[in-house]
């Protein structure tokens, strides 16, 4: 008779089993596995949010380089010798104006003056304790920045061409010479020269910086101290339809000067496909970089709340090993339960991710941007930031021993 072998039967732990004995551990600690999850909600949510509002951004940007920096032409005087006086002529303005595509465009300089001081009329009692830049506009090129008037109105070409003697400011300087209201018919002097305030503006969507100065007429600039002097250098802004800024750059010149066209530099607008794709590229890099660090303190969360866990439970672990379970199955228990709760955490973040993105788009009343693959990955992403947070917690549970285990 041959010799009968006993058969002996390898330890199994089905799938089934495996995910209804993660669920049975998450569901019996429920407060610590909420926050657990918290985590991951936190890191999924900011992740998705970031590039949500990333793409949004950069949509945003795009509208805003279309509308402004490829709608705008800058001219420079440059001639050789600035002592000779300004090269753009009388009536560039117009010149400029007649071009296929131009909605606006004048010259502008600031002014070096002696004394240079700016106060308000001695009824208002208000002196500025530091020199105000005074800026030389055109009225055409006081159209192309595009002002906001709080109060009165801008000058036009009448007061340019006769040389008026009123000015524009902004509602900032205008608080500090004690202007509120220009029914009084305030007045303000620039060089002991008065001047009347015909406007204030609060807002220019091009050169800002104008807000900060007292705008004059040319017309005027010129009649009362001259072209600019040394060191002063005219400029041209020119306001464009769009897909027109290329055109009127490559006119600009021979329409100021048939004859000496190369007495003007002519800045075209930067390409804004570029422009656009490295500002998005900069947003981006950053935004993620932020993203990962909270994933990373999420995965810190989850790692150690699984850590703690292994700790408390031990008894358990020994006791499941003293009864046939081997190192392997204690190590894919615990990495199921916190890869699903990453995924439950995903699902969350992602959710609230959405959300937020949508609140502030309807904050600001832009159009949304997600993409669809962020929104369908994030939850994964999730789980395996809960599956690497839970290797080290697993492994440690497994190396517990069935005996030490049961003497605690």
């Amino acid at each position: 008779m041959g010799r009968r072998k006993s058969a002996i039967r390898q330890t199994r732990l089905p799938l089934r089993t495996l995910f209804a004995e993660s669920a049975a551990g998450i569901l019996q600690r429920p407060a610590r596995s909420a926050l657990t999850c918290l985590g991951t909600v936190l890191g999924v949510g900011t992740f998705v949010a970031i590039l949500g509002l990333t793409a949004t951004t950069n949509s945003q940007i795009d509208s805003r380089f279309n509308v402004l920096n490829a709608t705008e032409v800058s001219v420079e005087d440059a001639a050789g010798d600035p002592a000779a006086g300004i090269s753009f002529p009388k009536d560039a303005d117009q010149r400029i104006g007649r071009l296929n595509g131009v909605q606006a465009a004048g010259v502008y300089w600031k002014l070096t003056l002696p004394g240079g001081s700016v106060r308000s009329t001695p009824v208002n009692d208000v002196e500025t304790d530091a020199q105000v830049p005074v800026t030389a506009v055109s009225s055409g090129a006081l159209q192309a920045v595009e002002p906001h008037l709080t109060q009165g109105r801008a000058y036009d070409t009448w007061h340019d061409a006769n040389g008026q003697q009123v000015a524009v400011i902004g509602s900032g300087l205008a608080a500090r010479l004690g202007i509120t209201t220009l029914d009084t018919k305030p007045a303000i002097f620039i060089a002991d020269k008065p001047f009347a305030v015909i406007g204030i503006i609060d807002d220019i969507r091009r050169q800002p910086d104008l807000l900060l100065s007292v705008m004059i007429p040319r017309g005027t600039a010129e009649r009362v101290w001259g072209a600019p002097r040394d060191g002063e250098r005219a400029m041209m802004l020119i306001s464009t339809r769009i897909g027109a800024a290329r055109q009127i750059a490559d006119e600009a010149a021979v329409a100021l000067s048939p004859t000496r066209p190369d007495s003007f530099k002519v800045i075209a607008p930067t390409d804004p496909t570029l422009l656009r794709g490295k500002v998005g590229s900069d947003l981006g890099q950053l935004f993620l970089a932020l993203a990962g660090i909270c994933l990373f303190i999420g995965a810190v969360g989850i790692a150690n709340t699984t850590l703690v866990a292994v700790m408390e439970r031990t008894a358990e672990i020994g006791l499941r090993r003293a009864l046939g379970a081997k190192g392997r199955h204690i190590t894919a228990q615990f990495l199921t339960e916190s890869a699903l709760l990453g995924f439950v955490g995903g699902l969350i973040g992602t959710s609230l991710g959405v959300l937020t993105v949508l609140a502030v788009v309807l904050a600001q009343h832009w159009t949304p941007v997600i993409a669809p693959a962020t929104v369908a990955l994030a939850p994964s992403l999730g789980m395996v930031t809960g599956l690497l947070a839970g290797i080290y917690p697993s492994w440690r549970a497994s190396r517990i021993q069935p005996i030490e285990a049961l003497r605690r």
